[in-house]
């Protein structure tokens, strides 16, 4: 089994590593997990116009992939975290799912939650990526 393989995001990464000690990613062989991205910036600001929290978090999710040598094209799985869960918020993940990934449908788990780590949150997304071996 490889050993795993550690990966901190620029600016807000090194934040929660510091205040949570925890690492926004793990490659293990060709997989990547990567730790629920939300919608904020490096300076731990969140927008308010959820469409842009959304878009944020799909940003941090694709600087995080890339540390860890993957991307979008390699998303197999994610799982997403709402707070409200409503059809808006559904059709905007939906939206950056086909913005994203166009070639490929991931699996997905979308739930309703009563609230994250920082009250100020509304989206938290989770994914597995898969590498060529």
């Amino acid at each position: 089994m490889s050993k795993p393989e550690f990966f901190v995001t620029p600016g807000y990464g090194e934040r929660n590593l510091e205040l949570f000690h925890y690492a926004q990613a793990v490659k293990v062989g060709n997989r990547v997990e990567i730790s629920g991205q939300g919608g904020w910036n490096d300076d731990w600001e969140f927008p308010e116009a959820i469409a842009e929290e959304i878009a944020q978090a799909f940003r941090n999710i694709e600087r995080t992939l890339a540390l860890a040598g993957a991307g979008w094209a390699h998303v197999i799985h994610v799982n997403s975290y709402h707070t409200p869960l409503d059809d808006e918020t559904v059709q905007l993940m939906t939206e950056r799912f086909r913005h994203y990934m166009p070639d490929q449908a991931p699996i997905w788990t979308c739930l309703g939650v009563a609230g994250f780590g920082d009250p100020k949150m509304r989206v938290e997304i989770r994914i597995t990526a898969v590498l060529p071996e």
